[in-house]
């Protein structure tokens, strides 16, 4: 197919994407490509690239490498397409979660450098807030927004709160927070009329209060990198709409830490401003997955390794 790019996003996933020998073959086949891992390589002190490419998967799901491995096969397969497309303007960008990152990266607000400083500190401090405060997360299928959003508030107590952490499509949304609040919220979703309540195997409570702990931190760091206004519109996960300008980009990333991931307004709103075609860039295919689900009319595609290429 031709990429139309004035109706096509480019959009970068989040922890849960990664797999061992992910970007091995996209190195392979493009030298910037292979660079693009040298350099992280370099930058981070010891070979990520090597644990992305023949495991094992226990270090590789380690979120301070998951994060960083994912931005790195993200920026490494922009890099690959901004070579192959010298004039790439894109219309819109997004990313899930710590793919929101790679999106900033993307587009020019953030160096690769400072980039990959950002989310090797953010897995660092969201590992640190999850051994000061270990929580939970589960997945709640089939129950809408405000009904979750009541049964949080319910299942809440002092000191143990739960609420939305990722707004993924309909029928599928995560909650975050402490154990014991996220166990009552499953069983009242589940009473409310949810098809079910998945716990998901983390012991870090992304995206809620339990990352308080680390915010000082995490501001700091985000502080101390250097943004500029971005080339293209990144659509934040906070503010569910198109950020250009570089204080926009830093507030919505600051505040995505203890903040709900607006994903599926996220793409409703690309899709309202024109888009009809997503392209996935980096790991896997699932936030392709989720656009399907938001709209059955949009089309959209993985570019990760050399064959999605040549499809392009």
């Amino acid at each position: 197919m031709t990429l139309d790019l004035k109706t096509t996003a480019f959009i970068f996933p989040g922890q849960g994407s990664q797999t061992v020998g992910m970007g091995r073959d996209l190195a392979a086949a493009y030298p910037i490509a292979k660079q693009t891992f040298d350099e992280a390589d370099s930058l981070l002190g010891f070979s990520l690239s090597k644990w992305m490419w023949e495991g094992p998967a226990e270090e590789l799901n380690d979120t301070v490498n998951t994060q960083p491995a994912l931005y790195i096969h993200s920026l490494a397969a922009w890099r690959v397409l901004s070579l192959r497309l010298p004039d790439l303007q894109p219309a819109a960008l997004a990313g899930h979660s710590l793919g929101e990152l790679s999106a900033l990266s993307a587009a020019g607000a953030l160096t690769f450098t400072d980039g990959l400083r950002l989310v090797r500190a953010r897995g660092e401090l969201m590992k640190r807030a999850g051994q000061l405060a270990p929580g939970g997360m589960a997945a709640i299928l089939n129950l809408d927004i405000p009904t979750l959003d009541q049964v949080c508030v319910e299942a809440s107590r002092a000191g143990e709160t739960v609420q939305v952490a990722n707004d993924n499509c309909p029928g599928q949304v995560v909650i975050s927070g402490a154990k014991p609040a996220v166990e009552r919220a499953m069983e009242l979703a589940k009473a409310a009329g949810a098809k079910r309540a998945l716990p998901l195997a983390v012991s870090i409570a992304a995206h809620s209060r339990l990352m308080a702990s680390i915010q000082p931190d995490w501001d700091a760091v985000v502080q101390s990198a250097s943004m500029r206004d971005a080339s293209a519109p990144v659509w934040g996960n906070v503010a569910a709409r198109a950020l250009t300008s570089a204080a926009g980009l830093r507030a919505d990333i600051i505040s995505q830490m203890q903040s709900r991931v607006r994903w599926t307004e996220s793409v409703r709103e690309m899709i309202a401003s024109g888009i009809r075609h997503f392209v996935e860039v980096g790991s896997g295919s699932v936030l392709g997955g989720l656009v399907k689900r938001i709209d059955a009319t949009v089309t959209s595609q993985a570019l990760g390794n050399p064959l999605d290429f040549e499809n392009l």
